[in-house]
């Protein structure tokens, strides 16, 4: 079917394009862009006057948990979560049962996202099970579709094995995405070492266990010449390392989480586990920090690190529940609401963190809308008022620190390839 959306907002960060105009599309691809377009034969018309049309955003970081954790989500389902919050596009982590470190689980993935809608490239996992010994067949992972590789939820900590990861990266053209924590100094803590780990009487994952490790990749990114992207920064002085090392010249990367720019460790006492996500909740100067970060163009991309979890599980004593929140279904409302209703960041450049930014760091058909471009959209109005629920989320998910959040900017279409994949009811 095709498809002329009228009167919408266009917001292109890849061009530079921002005006009212329609947006014709044909055969799932985009077929013209400007103000007036005459509507073809036999195509739907969508009026959209109040809305903005913007590349299908781009989720570099998501646990779609299957295979052998559909409990907590599948393929299915998280897909569905994705087209809620106008995600079209996501990159699958590995720590999967199996860990998707073959070509036939990097195939397995693809095919159940297939019906979906949304484009889901799984990243192949740097170490065998993501034990840490024994590197994966990074061309074989390639040639079956995985764009990057990360041992994400189990960090390296083994630096010649890392080195040589790079090494065999760097020499694909791919980028590694490392989630930076001393396993040593972290353990199984549950909160952020300061002053809320005191008041709980409790251990805590201290700034410098992700610190440390952010300086060891940026110095081994200079050393290879690899690409390096450093997964959900949350300290401020983890945003000064990759600051100093992208003024060498250093290939490094970033991103960030909304709940690194809108919450701090103080939610752990409201919260509880629901709080609870690795790396921990900062202090109000990481905060701080990483708003600086993403104005200045540290942080390259805002992802959500979408982690759900069975309610039994986040019902345990906070020392014993799983880490990881879920954020497929209130990312974009929450960067609207934290970074462009408060005058932070421009309309455009915060799609741009959302869509174009991350499609580029990864080379993915993505976060574009030009002629000839595949029809990926979101359609939202930025205005728009409305208060989070978790009881109304796609995924199986319910373990989100933002439920009952006041919030502004609502999706109100997802369009994969032309086809309007989720309408607001």
């Amino acid at each position: 079917m095709n498809l002329l959306i009228q009167g919408c907002r266009v917001v292109d960060p890849a061009s530079g394009l921002d005006q009212i105009a329609d947006v014709r599309i044909e055969d799932g691809r985009i077929a013209q862009v400007g103000p007036g377009l005459p509507v073809p034969e036999e195509a739907r018309v969508l009026p959209a006057s109040g809305l903005v049309a913007a590349p299908g955003l781009v989720d570099l970081h998501v646990h779609l948990r299957e295979p052998g954790f559909e409990d907590k989500e599948t393929v299915a389902t998280g897909c569905a979560a994705a087209a809620r919050g106008g995600v079209t596009t996501l990159v699958a982590m590995p720590n999967t049962r199996p860990a998707t470190d073959s070509p036939e689980l990097v195939r397995l993935v693809m095919e159940k996202a297939a019906p979906t809608g949304i484009h889901v490239f799984p990243a192949g996992a740097v170490t065998q099970g993501q034990r840490g010994e024994a590197l994966t067949d990074f061309a074989a992972l390639h040639a079956a579709g995985a764009p990057a590789f990360t041992d994400d939820g189990v960090p390296i900590q083994n630096q010649a094995l890392l080195r040589q990861a790079m090494q065999n990266a760097r020499d694909l053209g791919l980028p590694l995405l490392d989630h930076c924590e001393d396993k040593d100094m972290v353990r199984n803590y549950a909160v952020n070492e300061g002053a809320v780990s005191r008041q709980l009487g409790l251990p805590g994952r201290p700034a410098i266990a992700e610190e440390l490790q952010v300086m060891r990749d940026a110095m081994l990114a200079e050393e290879t010449g690899a690409r390096v992207h450093i997964c959900h920064i949350s300290t401020g002085k983890a945003v000064d390392i990759v600051r100093q090392a992208k003024a060498r010249g250093v290939s490094i990367t970033c991103e960030t989480c909304p709940q690194y720019f809108t919450l701090t460790e103080e939610e752990i006492l409201r919260q509880g586990t629901m709080a609870r996500v690795n790396p921990p909740l900062r202090t109000p100067a990481d905060r701080q920090a990483i708003l600086d970060g993403l104005t200045d163009g540290t942080i390259d991309a805002i992802v959500t690190d979408h982690a759900p979890h069975c309610a039994w599980e986040k019902a345990k004593p906070l020392p014993e529940a799983p880490s990881g929140m879920v954020g497929l279904e209130t990312s974009l409302a929450l960067a609207l609401t934290g970074l462009y209703h408060t005058g932070l960041l421009s309309l455009s450049r915060v799609i741009a963190l959302m869509s174009a930014s991350p499609a580029a760091l990864l080379g993915l058909d993505a976060g574009r809308i030009a002629p000839g471009d595949r029809a990926d959209l979101v359609l939202f109005d930025p205005e728009q008022a409305w208060t989070i629920d978790r009881e109304q989320f796609a995924s199986k998910g319910r373990n989100t620190p933002f439920h009952g959040f006041a919030v502004r900017g609502r999706v109100k279409y997802t369009i994969s390839e032309g086809k309007v994949i989720y309408q607001e009811d």
